[in-house]
């Protein structure tokens, strides 16, 4: 091992002037950086030590920032961070003021490209290099990395659909890991499996490897002369391996690999080779997510984002849940299987995410009921609707930012044929260390225009089992129920259900001077700025809308003949287009003159750091909340 520490790369031209075999001593070592920060500073861990020796060989090969690297989906990007003079700031990743998780082009010129969603790589790169060879500029690498299931997202394909046939100068790196947060699912990942798995190519290919000198001296001699014969003879025998062509030369790249992404040699040496060939390639490269921490290795989906942990052992520190409410995710998990087991009809579908949204709770005792569908948003909206047109009644589980990459199959497959599809956004309105790329901060506001679509929001986790129970009755069409990431309210979570009046609201505290109209868990808050300003001698009245469409007109007509000196509403959404709006817009409507007040997310994107701080810059706490409420008219 190399005496090259990584306190003396302060930059990628320290990196570069190093000999190729001083990386792996230097790989070694941002390794256990990484994950020592990590244990004390939690984020994504498991993604960002698969790809360390993939990250120091693109920036030694490629002049980067010049050079255009893309990170795919970006919690692979902690080493590429590190080493691109944010070492020092590292431990403050994922912190308020601090770096971001994902990329981001404000934060470094390295940064080549935001990416907090999945699947969108090789889309900007084949933008990028499309622009450089129009700008004639001929020389200019552009690397995409796709890996942690990104490639099963539509966009994916539809980007190596166009690539394949536009000449242009790109590569793509596909991180094979078998895994995204979750296992792998789908035909890609099997058509992966079957290409590094085959007994005919590997016999092949250890002879081609023998042919080329082997462990010997000549080796790489061998191989720099021996490539293009390598490339050919390994996918001649994969086609003769699978009995089908290689699904990405079928697509017009030229293919490489697969090879281990861990050998930093082979790294270096395939990358500087694939330097000198123009057009579209692809790169296979084979990782173990979670490399370098042994209980990573072993459980890759709990160590995705682990929280904190033993930087030694692994373990992790876990705090008490004694007493705790339930996360409303459990709580999801836990009713759709109590609705299931009634209910034959109902199934459960998310995309990539069952651990994440608990309805692994459900896929545990009812597997041939629920579908994970891979990163495919928009594909799982729409297979929804299909279970639903054969009378199925599909709960479809989307994160709610994710949800904004299916916006036209909500309108046009679900809501516009009437089709009874429950859209359950989890990770609404603010999500602390992620940030904006994955604030649930816009779900109220585009969805509120489209017609045959209800909206609901529970304050909490009793009001979610029956918001959940009410959409699965019949002739109830397309719910969407949206609620927070994180513990809902109450330790007794289990109620029983009850069917909700659909569109009805519900006052929770009464008061004579002002009223707050709130919808979903911020009413908690609400409540409490209420009760704070009661002992100050204040009457504020407080109503838990539930509905945003349809909105209850008769408590708003109530609201209004009240004569309340101040009407505030609160939502975690952005203040345009949401409840607030809604309400306005009624009054308006009605030629009431009633004083409104509102508060939500502003027309900005709300940077990362935790919920309550971000609540207090948007004006959504509780202080927030009483400042609005003894405002001066």
């Amino acid at each position: 091992m190399s005496d090259v520490k990584l306190d003396q790369i302060n930059n990628i031209d320290d990196l570069r002037k190093l000999p190729v075999a001083d990386l792996k001593g230097l790989a070694a070592e941002l390794r256990q950086y990484i994950i020592s920060t990590l244990a004390e500073h939690p984020g994504h861990l498991a993604s960002g030590l698969g790809v360390v020796e993939l990250t120091l060989a693109l920036h030694y090969v490629f002049n980067t920032p010049d050079d255009k690297l893309v990170w795919d989906v970006g919690h692979q990007a902690y080493a590429h961070k590190i080493i691109t003079g944010r070492r020092d700031a590292f431990p403050t990743i994922r912190t308020y003021g601090g770096l971001s998780g994902f990329p981001r082009r404000d934060e470094s010129e390295f940064d080549a490209f935001g990416t907090g969603h999945s699947s969108t790589s090789i889309s900007a790169i084949l933008g990028m290099a499309t622009a450089s060879k129009l700008q004639g500029n001929t020389h200019r690498q552009h690397i995409a990395v796709i890996g942690d299931g990104s490639m099963t997202g539509g966009e994916a394909f539809e980007a190596l659909n166009n690539a394949g046939v536009s000449k242009a100068n790109v590569l793509v790196v596909l991180n094979d890991n078998g895994i995204s947060i979750d296992k792998a699912v789908g035909g890609l990942s099997k058509h992966l499996v079957r290409i590094t798995a085959s007994r005919r190519y590997n016999q092949l290919k250890q002879r081609v490897w023998d042919r080329l000198g082997g462990d010997s001296a000549q080796q790489s001699k061998s191989k720099r002369k021996s490539l293009n014969f390598f490339q050919r003879a390994t996918f001649v025998a994969k086609t003769a391996a699978l009995g089908a062509p290689n699904l990405f030369e079928s697509l017009g790249f030229r293919y490489f690999g697969p090879i281990d992404g861990h050998d930093l040699d082979q790294l270096v040496e395939v990358l500087a080779r694939l330097k000198e060939i123009q057009g579209p390639k692809l790169l296979h490269i084979v990782t173990k997510k979670g490399k370098g921490l042994r209980s990573a290795e072993k459980n890759p989906v709990t160590y995705h984002a682990p929280g904190k942990f033993d930087a030694e052992t692994g373990e992790q520190i876990k705090k008490s849940s004694s007493g705790q409410p339930l996360k409303y995710q459990d709580v999801f998990g836990h009713t759709i299987l109590e609705l299931a087991k009634k209910n034959p009809q109902i199934v459960g579908i998310t995309p990539a995410m069952p651990t994440g949204c608990s309805l692994n709770i459900m896929m545990a005792q009812m597997p041939q009921r629920t579908f994970d569908v891979g990163i495919a948003e928009q594909h799982a909206v729409t297979f929804s609707a299909g279970l639903a047109a054969q009378g199925m009644v599909p709960f479809c589980n989307i994160y709610s930012s994710f949800m904004q990459r299916a916006y036209d199959q909500i309108i046009h497959d679900v809501a516009l044929q009437r089709l009874p599809v429950v859209m359950c956004l989890d990770r609404a309105g603010l999500v602390g260390d992620d940030g904006p790329t994955h604030h649930g901060a816009f779900d109220m506001a585009c969805l509120r225009p489209i017609p045959d679509l209800t909206i609901c929001a529970p304050m909490d986790e009793h009001e979610l089992r029956n918001m959940m129970y009410t959409a699965q009755l019949p002739g109830q069409g397309a719910v969407v129920i949206r609620y927070p990431r994180g513990l809902s309210v109450h330790a007794d979570w289990k109620n029983p259900f009850e069917a909700l009046e659909v569109g009805r609201g519900r006052c929770v505290r009464q008061g004579t001077d002002a009223a707050i109209l709130s919808i979903g868990h911020v009413g908690n808050t609400a409540l409490e700025a209420a009760e704070r300003l009661a002992q100050e001698g204040m009457q504020v009245a407080v109503y838990d809308m539930r509905y945003l469409k349809p909105i209850d007109t008769r408590l708003l007509d109530a609201v209004a003949a009240a004569g309340y000196r101040r009407v505030v509403t609160v939502e975690d959404g952005v203040r345009k287009g949401g409840l607030g709006s809604a309400v306005l817009e009624y009054f308006a409507e009605k030629g009431v003159q009633v004083p409104v007040t509102v508060l939500g997310l502003p027309d900005s994107y709300v940077t990362h750091g935790p919920v309550p701080q971000l609540q207090h810059d948007c004006g959504i706490d509780v202080e927030g909340i009483m400042k609005a409420l003894t405002a001066k008219c």
